[in-house]
């Protein structure tokens, strides 16, 4: 039986959306050449110190596909589960199932840098909430998830600029709109 997804109406706290992205300069792969070879192998994109992703899903190996679904092991007490909700040449989508510390979906593309033609932009983009109010403290008033979740990213962002084979033209990006639930919003952007 599959297990429920948990989207972002089903969490508590602040909706958060989150956008990191890296820009590389000539890159040897196209963006759908580069998205085919982080759909093969997930996992290997992802620090598995931080979030190791274990495809529970039949077909290791094999290309992503919609339905397919990953156990993340987070350091600490985050573990959870993903399913793939939508597969192109150029991104995938997934969603947290129930019991992961966040409700939301998350993007992740390969596209041409606008404006250059020598150049492309991986990023990643999420809508999600807190699952709880426990985990809602932890990540927000604590720290420790959203410095996790941060760094995993990151990291990922940087992987996948490797993978190209271009340079990447600055640090990961990461910018973040928080929506409070009295309606106000606030936004900030970092570089790692």
């Amino acid at each position: 039986m599959p297990h429920p997804e948990q989207p972002a109406a089903r969490g508590t706290g602040p909706r958060l959306e989150r956008r990191y992205y890296l820009d590389v300069v000539r890159p040897r792969l196209a963006p759908a050449q580069l998205m085919a070879v982080v759909q093969a192998d997930l996992p290997h994109f992802s620090p598995g110190l931080l979030a190791d992703f274990e495809r529970t899903s039949a077909g290791e190996g094999q290309p992503l596909r919609v339905g397919d679904e990953f156990r993340i092991k987070i350091l600490g007490p985050w573990n959870g589960s993903v399913r793939v909700t939508a597969v192109g040449p150029t991104f995938f989508e997934l969603v947290t199932l129930e019991g992961h510390p966040e409700a939301g979906r998350i993007h992740f593309e390969a596209h041409a840098l606008d404006g250059r033609s020598d150049a492309l932009r991986f990023e990643i983009r999420s809508l999600a909430r807190s699952r709880d109010g426990l985990v809602a403290f932890a990540y927000d008033t604590i720290g420790g998830g959203r410095l996790v979740q941060a760094a995993t990213w990151v990291e990922f962002c940087q992987r996948v600029g490797q993978a190209s084979g271009g340079q990447a033209l600055g640090p990961v990006t990461l910018e973040t709109i928080r929506h409070a639930e009295d309606g106000s919003t606030q936004q900030e952007t970092d570089h790692a």
